[in-house]
């Protein structure tokens, strides 16, 4: 860690502000973004259009950042357990953290049994399609499916669409 903090540029203090594990580092976060597109979500929005919100903003925001689309980084963290478990607790925060924010948007309870259910369908499908397109992160199809994923749940999960 220190040689990471020294490579940064930045004393081990700053560094441990920021980071309290190697793994951190690798599996990122994008917390701060995605605080930021709550603080933006335009008011009025249906549950699935918050979700749809909130996928093309974070995907965009994904995309652009150089570290986290970095494909070997991806690729790392699919092959090294200790940085699966990071990622894994990293995306448990994110989702919890969303139903917080929808369940205050919605102004329901965040352990709403349909709020729960509601999030775990779209966590499910979103997580679904991300590894399916491991491969290709950010090819031409993935905004696209994320959100095919969010209308197909929207229309009651047909079989054979």
């Amino acid at each position: 860690m220190e040689h990471i903090a020294r490579e940064a540029e930045v004393s081990p203090t700053t560094f441990f502000r920021y980071f309290q594990t190697k793994e951190q580092v690798v599996a990122g976060d994008l917390a701060e973004a995605r605080r930021a597109v709550f603080a933006n979500m335009p008011p009025g929005l249906s549950r699935f259009g918050i979700i749809r919100e909130l996928v093309t903003q974070l995907y965009r925001i994904a995309v652009e950042d150089e570290w986290i689309s970095d494909p070997r980084r991806r690729a790392l963290i699919r092959r090294e357990p200790v940085l699966i478990a990071a990622h894994a607790a990293a995306t448990e925060r994110a989702i919890i953290e969303a139903r917080e924010f929808i369940a205050a948007y919605l102004g329901v309870n965040p352990d709403d049994f349909g709020l729960r259910v509601f999030i775990g369908a779209v966590g499910g499908a979103m997580s679904t399609i991300a590894q399916g397109d491991a491969e290709n992160p950010h090819g031409d199809g993935g905004l696209d499916e994320l959100l095919r994923a969010v209308d197909l749940l929207e229309c009651g999960l047909p079989v054979g669409s």
